[in-house]
């Protein structure tokens, strides 16, 4: 129905920048919110930023002013452009969106992940 494939990932110094991108595939309908999370091992995954098919966008405190999310519609990909990274960013992030397919109503999709170990 719907695929979700991060890239992007890797490792980078502390201050660094990384960009990451989620593309959907597959037979898709219509695409609403897409979202970026993360996880640090041994923690609960957290929501970091969302934007809607209209380019509404929320942001945790935790990456204000230093991730920024955009989406290409025509493209079907979402990216995370994240600056100013600390090694608290260490985890695996997370693509998620809400697509509808042709055989399918809206549904939440995950991405497979990218690991972004960020180094002191």
């Amino acid at each position: 129905q719907v695929q979700l494939v991060e890239s992007g990932g890797g490792l980078v110094q502390a201050g660094g920048s990384l960009r990451l991108s989620c593309a959907a595939s597959g037979t898709i309908f219509s695409i609403r919110d897409m979202r970026w999370y993360r996880q640090a091992p041994g923690k609960q995954r957290e929501l970091l930023a969302a934007i809607s098919n209209g380019g509404s966008t929320y942001y945790a405190d935790s990456v204000k002013g230093r991730f920024t999310i955009s989406r290409d519609n025509a493209k079907n990909t979402v990216f995370l452009q994240m600056n100013d990274l600390k090694p608290e960013d260490t985890a695996e992030y997370y693509c998620n969106a809400d697509a509808a397919s042709f055989t399918s109503e809206y549904r939440s999709y995950w991405g497979q992940g990218t690991q972004v170990p960020v180094s002191s």
